[in-house]
C-alpha cells in the first residue's frame, strides 16, 4: 500500500482543507476500521480505496481492506446482481444464488476475527452485503456502501439483497435519486478522484507524444476518447457508432475506447469481442484492452485528446468523468446516473442520450476550438471544488463521527 501524506495536498486544495481534516481525524485516531469489497484491481472501488486507506492511516486510523475471494460462478452471480439492480429484468437461478450466500459464509468466517474488533467496518456493494448476518459478535458500526445505482431496480433481486442489508447499522450511497428506503440511517457521499495518484498527476509532454507513438495516434488528427471497463452499461458499440457518424463531418477523426477487465467482472471478454467486431477493422479506431496497472498509460491517452467521452447507459458516478475533466477536457457524458452530478451541461461538457447527440456535441466542440478550451478550465475547477479525494475524506471521516455520536445532526469540535 502506497504511504501517502495529506500534507502533499496543501498546494492543491489549500491549507485550511488539510487542517480541517487533520482536526476530523483526529477524533477518530487510533480506531479499527475495515474495508471490505471483492476485488483488488479493476474499477473504480479498488482505485479508490488504494488511495483513501494510506490517508486514513495517515491520520493515526487503523484502517486496513481486506479482499472477498470467489469461484467464476459466484462473480457470475454478483454481476447478475450489477446488471438487475440497474434495471435489467433477467431471473438469478437458485442454485447461483446458494453459491452467493456460502461464499459470503465461508468469507465471512475467515475474516471474522478482523471484522469482529473493527470499530467501523465498510462493505462495498453486494458481493460482501451477507457478511454482516456471520459477525454475530460484533462490536463496532457497519455501514453498507452502495456505489451503483439502485434507484429502478429489477425488484426480485433488490428484496432479495435489502434482507442483507437492512440489518446495517447505515448505508451510505453516491446520490439521493440512487437510493432505496432502508430501517437505517443513510449517508450521501460521492466517490472522487485523487490528483496526486499516477492516473490525474501532471506528466511530461513527452510522455504523452510516446503513448502517441506507441499506440498510432497521430497527433495532427482529433482524437476522442473513452477509458472504462469493456461493459454493456458503458455502451462502447454506441460510442463507435457515434464516431462514424461524427467523421462524416469531421474528416481524420481518432477514436480510442481503451480499458481492461475487473476480477469480479466475468462478461469483459464478450464485450471486448463486440466492441471488436463493431469496429470492423477500422484504422482509426483503437481498442485498447489495458492491465490493470497502465494508469500512467489511461494518463497520457486522456491528455492526448480533445475531448473525453463517457457514454454510460447506466453509471454509479464514473470516475473517468472527472478523471477528463481534472486534465482540462470537455466531457460529452450519458444523462444517466452520476454523470449528471458531474458534467454541468453546456459548461464543462454535454450530457447526451443517444449515439446521433454524441456525434453532434463531437462535431460542435471540434469546430469551435475556443469554447472547448474554456469548458476544459470550467470543468478542472469544478472538478477542484467537488471531486477530490480530500472531500472523500472529509465526508466519510463526518459520517463515521455521526455514527460515534448517536448520528447526531450536530457535532461539535473542540
Amino acid at each position: 500500500m502506497t504511504k501517502l501524506s495529506l500534507d502533499s495536498y496543501v498546494p492543491i486544495v489549500g491549507e485550511d482543507v488539510v487542517s480541517h481534516l487533520r482536526q476530523l481525524g483526529g477524533l477518530l485516531e487510533g480506531k479499527k476500521m475495515v474495508h471490505v469489497n471483492s476485488t483488488k484491481s479493476g474499477g473504480g472501488v479498488a482505485e479508490i480505496l488504494h488511495r483513501l486507506i494510506p490517508l486514513l492511516r495517515d491520520l493515526g486510523i487503523d484502517a486496513t481492506w481486506e479482499v472477498m475471494e470467489g469461484s467464476p460462478p459466484f462473480y457470475e452471480c454478483t454481476k447478475l446482481f450489477h446488471n438487475t439492480l440497474q434495471g435489467n429484468h433477467i431471473p438469478i437461478p437458485d442454485r447461483l444464488l446458494q453459491i452467493y450466500e456460502e461464499t459470503n459464509r465461508v468469507n465471512a468466517a475467515r475474516l471474522r476475527p478482523v471484522l469482529e474488533e473493527a470499530d467501523m467496518v465498510v462493505i462495498h456493494d453486494p458481493q460482501p452485503a451477507g457478511f454482516l448476518r456471520h459477525c454475530p459478535n460484533r462490536k463496532g458500526t457497519w455501514f453498507w456502501r452502495c456505489h451503483i445505482d439502485v434507484s429502478h431496480p429489477y425488484r426480485p433481486t433488490w428484496r432479495y439483497l435489502r434482507e442483507f442489508v437492512k440489518d446495517y447499522d447505515a448505508s451510505i450511497f453516491s446520490l439521493a435519486a440512487f437510493a432505496q428506503p432502508l430501517p437505517h440511517p443513510m449517508y450521501l457521499i460521492p466517490p472522487s478522484i485523487d490528483p496526486l495518484g499516477v492516473t490525474n498527476q501532471d506528466i511530461p509532454e513527452s510522455e504523452i507524444d510516446g503513448v502517441r507513438a506507441e499506440f498510432g495516434l497521430d497527433p495532427g488528427r482529433p482524437l476522442v476518447t473513452q477509458v472504462s471497463r469493456f461493459d454493456r452499461f458503458k455502451d462502447p458499440v454506441g460510442v463507435i457508432e457515434a464516431y462514424r457518424l461524427a467523421k462524416e463531418f469531421v474528416p481524420g477523426l481518432q477514436l480510442v475506447l481503451a480499458g481492461g477487465g475487473a476480477d469480479d467482472d466475468p462478461e469483459g471478454a464478450a464485450v471486448v469481442a463486440e466492441v471488436r467486431a463493431a469496429a470492423n477493422h477500422d484504422d482509426d479506431i483503437h481498442v485498447l484492452l489495458l492491465p490493470g496497472d497502465a494508469h500512467r498509460t489511461i494518463n497520457a491517452l486522456q491528455r492526448a485528446s480533445d475531448i473525453v467521452i463517457q457514454k454510460s447507459i447506466r453509471e454509479g458516478f464514473g470516475l473517468t468523468v472527472s478523471e477528463g475533466m481534472w486534465k482540462g477536457k470537455p466531457v460529452i457524458g450519458g444523462n444517466t446516473g452520476g454523470i449528471r452530478l458531474q458534467v454541468f451541461d453546456h459548461h464543462t461538457g454535454f450530457l447526451v442520450n443517444t449515439p446521433e447527440g454524441t456525434a453532434l456535441r463531437i462535431r460542435y466542440l471540434l469546430r469551435n476550438q475556443e469554447l472547448m478550451r474554456e469548458m476544459g478550465e470550467k470543468a478542472r475547477e469544478f472538478v477542484r471544488e467537488n471531486f477530490l479525494l480530500t472531500r472523500h475524506l472529509r465526508e466519510y471521516l463526518t459520517a463515521f463521527l455521526g455514527t460515534m455520536n448517536g448520528f447526531e445532526n450536530r457535532i461539535e469540535l473542540t
